[in-house]
């Protein structure tokens, strides 16, 4: 919207007579319903003294103040997106202030639940995971989507276990874990949403910048951790034992829930994990050590159902 200084020259110059424009621009505010209930309310305001300040009148009567002139936030017509103006008058000044709009202040609410639900490299259709977007005409998920509401529902509760779902591509593991995300923000409790790939990229660079410290106590810290497609990364002794057992065994020793999606039942990942290098039994103790630690944490739940991807 162009300035009110802007629109009421605009408006002046249109008329080769500058008395007969302005007897027209004051008539039309002073006959609009919201300054004349302004005015009714404030008799003390004389004539001269609207007169003095009518542009303060022509600003507030020109814009929006109920969202009754815009079709949405993103077409709001005010001087300030998302904020209507609130006339008052104080030692014969006449102020306008502004307030939030009724869908800013809708838009904000949702914005402020949304930061709940922080992620890594997770795609945006997933991080709007809704559970009344998800179907259930396959009875392979109905356990584990009952186990997941189970869990919300039960929220005000100290709850030390989240779950381990697997099984193959495209069930619905993931999006699954991203309408926990959501529903879990809408009670304000925060989450963090890892894509386990990336995560190990993630670390992996924040050894040269010296934040791997940092980031560590994040995840361990965060309320709820989601792991998603834990044993697709890189296998690396490293980040087994250094970053993901360290993260594990926090939660495990403070009792903070973790949830995981994964292509490989548990003894699976076992084997996955000891393939991290080549040092025999050494590594399969360790690798069944982080396989312990994720029963500690979670539950395992199997998802058998058909891959909806296809």
């Amino acid at each position: 919207m162009e300035s009110i200084q802007a629109s009421l020259k605009k408006w002046l110059n249109e008329s080769n007579s500058f008395q007969e424009s302005y007897t027209k621009m004051k008539k039309q505010i002073l006959e609009s319903k919201d300054v004349q209930a302004f005015l009714a309310e404030n008799p003390e305001l004389t004539p001269e003294i609207i007169e003095k300040q009518l542009i303060k009148l022509y600003e507030y009567d020109s814009q929006s103040k109920r969202c009754e002139k815009c079709q949405s936030l993103e077409s709001c017509c005010n001087m300030v997106r998302g904020y209507a103006p609130k006339i008052s008058a104080e030692n014969n000044q006449i102020r306008i202030a502004y307030e939030r709009c009724p869908r800013k202040v809708i838009q904000d609410e949702q914005n402020r639940k949304k930061s709940f639900v922080q992620s890594l490299y997770m795609p945006k259709d997933l991080l709007e995971a809704r559970f009344d977007k998800i179907e259930l005409d396959d009875p392979e998920r109905f356990d584990a989507i009952r186990k997941v509401e189970r869990f919300i529902h039960s929220t005000e509760e100290k709850q030390s276990k989240g779950l381990y779902l697997y099984g193959p591509f495209g069930v619905g593991k993931t999006y699954l874990l991203g309408a926990l995300a959501n529903a879990l923000a809408e009670r304000e409790i925060q989450s963090l949403f890892i894509y386990m790939p990336e995560f190990v990229r993630e670390m992996k660079s924040s050894i040269g910048d010296s934040t791997i410290n940092e980031k560590i106590d994040k995840f361990k810290k965060v309320p709820i951790l989601i792991l998603d497609d834990i044993g697709s990364e890189y296998q690396s002794a490293w980040f087994r034992d250094e970053v993901l057992g360290a993260i594990l065994q926090y939660r495990m020793m403070e009792r903070l829930p973790v949830f995981f999606t994964s292509n490989y039942s548990l003894k699976e990942l076992e084997i996955v994990f000891a393939s991290a290098n080549h040092n025999g039994e050494s590594e399969r103790l360790k690798a069944r050590r982080i396989v312990e630690r994720i029963k500690q944490v979670s539950e395992s739940v199997s998802v058998m159902a058909e891959n909806r991807r296809v």
